[in-house]
Order: C-alpha cells, then sequence, then structure tokens
C-alpha cells in the first residue's frame, strides 16, 4: 500500500538506538521484523510504499509507528522556544518516532543493551532469534523469525556461549524463567504508571536506571521516561548545567531525548 506520511524517516529510525531489528537497505528501503511479523517499507520523501494491506496496516503497524501522536506539536513547542541546542537536534532528527513496540521484546532487548554498542546488541538479538527459529507469522519469509516470548524457551537456552551474551546470560535465563511462572508479568507492567513501572523493573537483578527507563519509553510507550546514558549525561552537562527544562516539554521528554540522542551520535560520527 501507498502512504504519505509526515515526520517519518526511516533510516533515523532504524538509527535511533530504540529497536534492533530495523535492517536498511540500500534501495532506500528498510526491512522491519517486529510484532511477530515481517515489514518491507520503501520510502521517497514523505510517501512509503509499505508491503502489506490495509487491514494489517490498521491492526499492527499504524499503531507500531505511533500514527496517533502529533509529532508537528512537538516540532513547534521545541521552534518556539530559545533552545538553539534542541532546534538543532530537531531539524536533524525530526524523522524520529517512538515506536509502540513489543514490551516483552524490548525488556530483553535493553537487558542485552547494558554496556554493550549497537552491533553486538543486534548480532545476540538475531542468534537468540535464529537459535529458537520461531517462523514469523505467515511463515513465507524465509530466514525471519520472531522473537521468543516467556515459556517458549527455558533458561539452559542462554548457556550457549555463541550467542554473544557475556553475563548477561544469567539475567535473561532469569527473567524467561520468571515470566514464564508469572505470565501476567509484562499485563501488570502495562497497568502501572511510569513511577510503579520504573520501581517494578529496577527489582530485577541486572536492570539499573537507564534500562529500566528505556523499557518504560520503549516497552511501554511512557512518552515522560527519559533514559540517561554517557551521550545524554554530556549533552545535558555541556548545554543545560542548570538542569534541563522538563516543565516546558512534559508528556514528551521521551521524544525530546531521542532528538538529542540522534543529534549527538550523528555529530559525533561526523
Amino acid at each position: 500500500m501507498h502512504l504519505t506520511i509526515d515526520n517519518m524517516d526511516i533510516v533515523q529510525i532504524a538509527d535511533s538506538g530504540q529497536c534492533f531489528r530495523w535492517t536498511v537497505e540500500g534501495d532506500g528501503a528498510c526491512s522491519i521484523v517486529a510484532m511477530d511479523r515481517y515489514l518491507r517499507i520503501r520510502q521517497n520523501g514523505n510517501d512509503f510504499d509499505i508491503d502489506c494491506g490495509e487491514d494489517e496496516w490498521k491492526d499492527i503497524w499504524s499503531s507500531y509507528l505511533d500514527m496517533d501522536t502529533d509529532y508537528e506539536k512537538v516540532g513547534k513547542l521545541i521552534e518556539g522556544s530559545d533552545d538553539d541546542y534542541l532546534k538543532e537536534a530537531y531539524r536533524h532528527g525530526q524523522g524520529i518516532r517512538i515506536l509502540r513496540q513489543d514490551l516483552w521484546e524490548s525488556l530483553i532487548s535493553f537487558i542485552i543493551s547494558q554496556n554493550n554498542n549497537i552491533k553486538r546488541i543486534r548480532g545476540s538479538i538475531e542468534a537468540i532469534c535464529a537459535k529458537a527459529a520461531l517462523p514469523v507469522d505467515g511463515g513465507i519469509h524465509t530466514g525471519k523469525y520472531r522473537f521468543p516470548k516467556a515459556g517458549e524457551i527455558d533458561r539452559d537456552f542462554f548457556n550457549d556461549r555463541s550467542l554473544g551474551l557475556g553475563y548477561r546470560d544469567t539475567y535473561l535465563a532469569d527473567m524467561y524463567e520468571y515470566a514464564a511462572l508469572n505470565p501476567d508479568f509484562p499485563g501488570r507492567l502495562k497497568e502501572m504508571d511510569n513511577e510503579g513501572a520504573f520501581k517494578e523493573l529496577k527489582s530485577f537483578k541486572g536492570i539499573g536506571d537507564k534500562v529500566a527507563n528505556c523499557v518504560c519509553l520503549f516497552g511501554l510507550h511512557q512518552i515522560d521516561a527519559f533514559p540517561i546514558d554517557t551521550h545524554i549525561k554530556q549533552i545535558i552537562n555541556k548545554y543545560y548545567p542548570g538542569g534541563f527544562d522538563f516543565e516546558r516539554y512534559k508528556g514528551y521528554a521521551g521524544i525530546i531525548q531521542q532528538y538529542m540522542f540522534n543529534y549527538k551520535l550523528n555529530s559525533a560520527r561526523g
């Protein structure tokens, strides 16, 4: 199907650090394995060719790509400020959206992410999916495997050193075991506010402030969550020594974080 969408750039989203199974291809396209399915999107400006039917778009991908959030409103809020750094960050990353990802996949992915780099995170996630070998829904995409849910693999699964998990293997084994014994766990998290979910997540070994905030933002879509890693800490120390104005951007802090993070990474690469 063909759609015109403002404020969306598939390359910026793929490189944003919030999703690890987006693959940018050489023809302006991106392949995505998410929500137990496979999707291919091709972009030309604001025009998108999306390889799915209208029903699948409405049922799955429209929500996943966060079509209901007014990103234009966020941009106007930034442009109306006197924050030159944030304006520049927005102009360089205004195609980023906060995806509405599967909570379980997001939780496991960000446990893997601690003290890690994006290339290794992606490698470990793909290795887990390949080893579990659970085909995406539809089953027609050879070699495309969905993310294993709790109860589908046991803790011994993580004894495999080739997964590249290092010390994180125990954290993942414990989390899979806990969720298999407590199947209401993801549902309980979804019912909590940001403070409650953050506290609950931090009660698990291997989940600190950054990972908990990432899960709240990217897995629970709690847009006021504001993960702070080394890059964000450097930005705040340099450009906001008196503190960042969270009140002005209340309800959008996580989106602001992504604009900052993207700009910092791309500035470093440049």
